[in-house]
């Protein structure tokens, strides 16, 4: 999967020379973002299957950004692949309603419908319990999209909080997994729509991960720049090449500085690498 985390002052060359010369601070690295973004699907996207775009790295430009987030993923989507929306989000029940709208579902009103963004699946935070990811679950299944709970995170301080131990026993991650897999339904099929982020930089974890939730598909970030290896996730690929999502975002990016190569080649070749090396697990 490939990841999109665009900073207007860390762009490929090719996207600052498409930069108009006229119009705001934000309308113009807006634009630049989009010629970026679309230039590196154009690149990278054959080698994968999904794209997720961080929604923050585009909200910060205000009303410009969130166009430039459209489009990305109007451009993703005509080549073929699946968007996953990486905002993380989580709230009370009206507003879990109001995120699945505006991110998958579509919102009602008394003047016609507003189209969402457009995404196939969205990160979603578990931190408020189990009622907020069911009216999340609801709002997406009813656009036929899916979830993508955070269970045990790439960042270092997961620890801080998600190995913590419970007194009834286990620990926090454990008994998320348990509602992720509750949620996914038992009934499911060899894949659930209620999918789980289960960080590749933390392989130790993987094998408990998959028992407690046998048909969740697996999202795995922390390749690469955050130091994760593909060969270390193999337990996530239990059900089959489907169970996991492999996902890196800089190390393909910005493969070309490393190497020296052109920009496009090196995101392709790192692309291709990473699908390669993930393949080789199942």
């Amino acid at each position: 999967m490939l990841g999109l985390d665009p900073d207007p002052a860390r762009l490929w060359p090719e996207a600052l020379a498409a930069v108009p010369t006229t119009g705001t601070p934000a309308e113009r690295a807006a634009a630049a973002m989009l010629a970026h973004c679309r230039a590196v699907i154009d690149a990278a996207g054959p080698a994968c299957v999904a794209v997720k775009p961080q929604l923050a790295c585009f909200e910060r430009l205000g009303a410009a950004g969130w166009a430039a987030l459209a489009a990305t993923v109007e451009h993703a989507r005509a080549a073929g692949l699946l968007v996953l929306a990486d905002g993380k989000r989580g709230d009370i029940d009206v507003s879990a309603k109001a995120y699945a709208q505006a991110l998958v579902a579509g919102t009602p009103t008394p003047f016609g419908d507003v189209a969402p963004l457009g995404a196939d699946a969205i990160t979603v935070n578990p931190y408020m319990g189990a009622d907020t990811l069911e009216v999340l679950a609801a709002g997406a299944r009813g656009a036929g999209a899916g979830l993508f709970v955070l269970v045990r995170t790439s960042n270092p301080g997961a620890a801080d909080v998600e190995d913590l131990p419970l007194a009834a026993g286990g620990t926090v991650w454990e008994a998320v997994a348990a509602i992720v897999d509750r949620i996914g339904g038992a009934d499911a099929g060899p894949l659930s729509d209620i999918g789980a982020v289960t960080g590749a930089t933390a392989p130790e974890h993987l094998a408990r991960l998959r028992e407690a939730m046998p048909r969740a598909v697996f999202l795995l970030p922390g390749i690469g720049a955050q130091g994760g290896r593909v060969e270390d996730v193999a337990p996530a690929f239990a059900p089959g090449r489907a169970g996991g999502l492999v996902t890196a975002s800089r190390s393909i990016v910005f493969a070309g500085e490393a190497s020296g190569e052109p920009a496009g080649p090196a995101a392709r070749a790192e692309a291709e690498r990473l699908r390669a090396a993930a393949w080789g697990l199942t």
